[in-house]
């Protein structure tokens, strides 16, 4: 009797044994990640991806780049047929369009991470124009790999011939600089254009110009609420709005002496390489453009034109990494975003995709370098505001520009009209 329950016994300890050493062999099911983009291919990744699996053996990620054309399209057809992606980019402007489609990191942090990640990790670690676009109700949808802003592109060639010593600060200086490198024939024609500004169509980005001078000049573009734009209201009894407006529309007026740009101008980008084109604004990546199409062009970059060289506002355009609300490995998804923001992630990003830091505690590395700096250290002071649209209210600025240009409407009217159809947008 003793010996048959003492080997009951013993049977029952090594199957206790047995079923706790498989359970602690058993792995968890390997899971491969979708992270959809634009613009980067597969080299912005391939080594943040590397280095994050080798850390998370179980977790895989697959990166497929899309056209500009097909990105935001495609990826709504594919999250509404249930097999888009897990991971995606999105732009800065995008959380009021399309928030819902997305899913924030938890707010406990993600799990089986060191040091889970924060609101105030955020502020800390990211430029603030990051936190005001990808964070809502205290949930983060979002983390920024890099910030561009817009920058001023000069002709060191022209500026010499010129007599210009250095680029100008303010918009007060640019109108001293446009005089003296604007040139024209007897026709009337411009030969050589100081600045390629005033027109919508012919001018890489006039749109987030005309914003970074609204917003420059004190312009509150929308109420607290996001119900209704506001860039026709007065502040401090002046329709600043309407000044900008004018200001920038100035350039395209035969009959202003800041006149140095026209519709049948080449594209801003184009003449800028041609040389014929004293000054211009651009993001970032133009840099590679201009030099891959006119490599011995004598050209630099300077800080973008201040209304205000005491309050220094600068206009943001970038993408960020989020994670679609439809995911099945969210937690997964949240944790390879982390990884990639994280300044060993940024790190290995920017160095194969040579944007401006959006992490404070890299923005130094890339200070006082001539091609990054300008834009590095703009991106402190980078702002921006809710679109309900963004591709929609591109449209209607432009058609705003061109309203005045095409004398359709005077300077007030061109600002109701545009304010009044970015509201029907905003409270749709």
């Amino acid at each position: 009797m003793y010996i048959l329950v003492g080997i009951i016994v013993v049977a029952v300890f090594i199957t206790v044994v047995l079923v706790l050493r498989n359970v602690g062999s058993t792995t968890a099911k390997p899971v491969t990640l979708q992270f959809w983009g634009v613009f980067d291919d597969h080299n912005a990744f391939d080594k943040v991806i590397a280095n994050f699996k080798a850390q998370n053996p179980g977790i895989d990620v697959k990166y497929q780049m899309f056209t500009f054309e097909q990105y935001e399209q495609g990826f709504l057809n594919a999250l509404a047929a249930g097999t888009g992606p897990d991971i995606l980019m999105i732009h800065n402007t995008w959380l009021p369009k399309h928030g819902d489609k997305l899913i924030p990191m938890p707010s406990t942090g993600v799990p089986d991470t060191k040091n889970p990640f924060t609101i105030q990790n955020f502020k800390d670690q990211f430029v603030d124009v990051a936190y005001k676009d990808l964070v809502y109700n205290n949930l983060i949808y979002g983390m920024p790999l890099y910030v561009d802003t817009l920058g001023l592109y000069y002709n060191r060639d022209l500026f010499n011939t010129a007599g210009i010593a250095r680029p100008p600060q303010t918009w007060a200086e640019v109108n001293a600089d446009v005089q003296l490198l604007t040139k024209l024939d007897r026709s009337g024609n411009i030969t050589q254009s100081g600045f390629a500004l005033g027109t919508a169509r012919n001018i890489n980005r006039s749109t987030d110009i005309l914003m970074d001078m609204m917003i420059q000049s004190g312009v509150r573009m929308t109420d607290d609420d996001n119900r209704s734009a506001m860039f026709d209201q007065t502040v401090n009894g002046q329709r600043v709005g309407e000044i900008a407006l004018q200001y920038y529309t100035n350039f395209a007026n035969p009959r202003n002496q800041d006149y140095s740009w026209n519709d049948s101008q080449h594209y801003s980008v184009d003449a800028f390489t041609e040389g014929t084109l004293g000054m211009m604004v651009g993001y970032a990546h133009q840099t590679q453009i201009i030099r891959s199409k006119a490599p011995r062009l004598n050209f630099a970059l300077a800080p973008m034109p201040q209304a205000s060289l005491s309050d220094i506002r600068n206009f943001a355009n970038y993408w960020a990494v989020s994670v679609a609300a439809k995911s099945t490995h969210s937690l997964e998804a949240w944790k390879f975003v982390n990884y990639l923001a994280s300044k060993e992630g940024t790190t290995e990003y920017i160095n194969a995709t040579n944007r401006p830091v959006a992490r404070r505690d890299l923005i130094d590395l890339q200070r006082n370098d001539p091609d990054l700096g300008v834009f590095a250290v703009q991106a402190l002071s980078a702002r921006s505001w809710y679109q309900a649209d963004n591709t929609a209210i591109e449209g209607i600025f432009a058609d705003m520009i061109d309203d005045v240009n095409f004398n359709r409407s005077s300077i007030p009217d061109a600002v109701s009209r545009a304010e009044s159809r970015v509201t029907v947008l905003m409270q749709r």
